[in-house]
């Protein structure tokens, strides 16, 4: 198992956070590495609410991921689950107010864990560890950046 973890600091709400991150059909707009996105099922968002992204690839290609909605405690704490060809993955996004600069701000935590679910998985997992990692912590990066962007015309992340 692999985990990676980033954070920023982003200068806006928490609620405000939380509502651009469980917003489904809007996600496509503000993710930069998103092209589409398709809610499977009926219902509001909650624990079992299911969806399917096109994530776009830095080689320029496509490819779907779909997650679940594990838990969500507004607005403070986010879990998806992804299954992967060989790894499955558990995204962890935590938002927590903190006062910075004598102004109020979210401290924003996405963590994601891969477990090897298959042989080849575990193979994989050893020989390109250290790349896939690299390349995981500089998807979120980005997605925090999209995030902090998305709070406001004048936000930008600064990495913690």
């Amino acid at each position: 198992m692999s985990t990676v973890t980033v954070s920023a600091f982003i200068e806006a709400q928490d609620d405000d956070l939380w509502r651009l991150l469980t917003d489904l059909p809007a996600r496509a707009d503000w993710l930069s590495a998103v092209g589409a996105v398709e809610v499977l099922g009926a219902g509001g968002f909650a624990p079992g609410t299911v969806w399917r992204e096109t994530r776009l690839r830095p080689d320029g290609g496509t490819e779907p991921e779909e997650y679940e909605v594990v838990e969500a405690v507004a607005p403070a704490r986010l879990v998806l689950d992804s299954r992967g060809a060989g790894v499955d993955y558990r995204i962890t996004w935590t938002l927590r107010t903190v006062e910075r600069r004598r102004r109020g701000c979210t401290e924003v935590t996405v963590e994601q864990e891969a477990v090897p679910t298959r042989p080849y998985g575990r193979v994989l997992a050893l020989i390109l560890g250290g790349l896939a990692a690299r390349a995981v912590e500089g998807a979120l990066r980005r997605d925090l950046a999209d995030l902090a962007l998305a709070a406001g015309p004048a936000r930008s992340a600064e990495a913690a």
